[in-house]
């Protein structure tokens, strides 16, 4: 069976609570899929040219052109304006509780990516005599979202003279995880204070710890 893409709305930002979803009529043909990296540059005095110094990874981009089709051809859509409300609804829609439109997931085959929609392009295709849109294509662009402990894991930064985000696992203790940062257990004391630890003891298992840079 042919399968569809799919997008799956999210009330948090963890992707936990799914609350919707909206399944494409026709697949699209093509999809973008960007990668960058940022650099700041050092211009030196009389120099020939710029020293690009490495800043971050930016966000990932996911890019496709989706058809809403109502004119009878492909089964399921009967107003290409009800259809485009529903897209808003679930994926551009100003959400109170979370300040902010839903987080999504799109998926399609192998295709797995967690983001929010950053802008939606409307192009109508086809009218009926009475100027009602029968076909139209959206272009959906896609921003990568990530969670600070995603952002961490993936970064894998090992040097001790930068912060580091750590999630503290069952048996582990606060003097044992900064001797794997900081090749020694001397800075647990002034861990324990940036993240509020009373009981150094009993870590708070599942939560993410901030384990500062050295020279702090």
């Amino acid at each position: 069976m042919l399968s569809k893409l799919i997008i799956l709305a999210f009330s948090d930002d963890e992707l936990r609570s799914q609350i919707g979803q909206y399944q494409v009529q026709i697949n699209p043909e093509t999809y973008e899929h960007k990668h960058s990296t940022e650099f700041s540059t050092d211009h030196g005095i009389d120099a020939a040219g710029a020293i690009a110094q490495f800043k971050a990874r930016a966000p990932e981009e996911l890019s496709c052109d989706i058809t809403i089709d109502a004119t009878g051809v492909v089964a399921g859509v009967t107003s290409v304006e009800d259809e485009m409300g529903n897209i808003r609804k679930l994926a551009y829609g100003f959400k109170g509780a979370i300040h902010s439109p839903n987080y999504l997931r799109v998926v399609w085959g192998k295709l797995s990516f967690d983001c929010m929609l950053a802008r939606m392009d409307v192009s109508y295709l086809l009218f009926s005599p009475t100027g009602v849109p029968l076909r139209a294509r959206l272009g959906l662009h896609f921003r990568q979202h990530q969670t600070p402990a995603d952002l961490a894991r993936s970064a894998g930064k090992e040097s001790a003279d930068l912060t580091h985000l750590r999630v503290a696992r069952e048996g582990e203790t606060l003097p044992l995880m900064c001797y794997n940062i900081y090749d020694g257990p001397a800075l647990y004391p002034r861990v324990a204070r940036v993240n509020d630890l009373n009981d150094l003891m009993h870590l708070p298992y599942g939560d993410g710890l901030g384990f500062p840079p050295v020279d702090v």
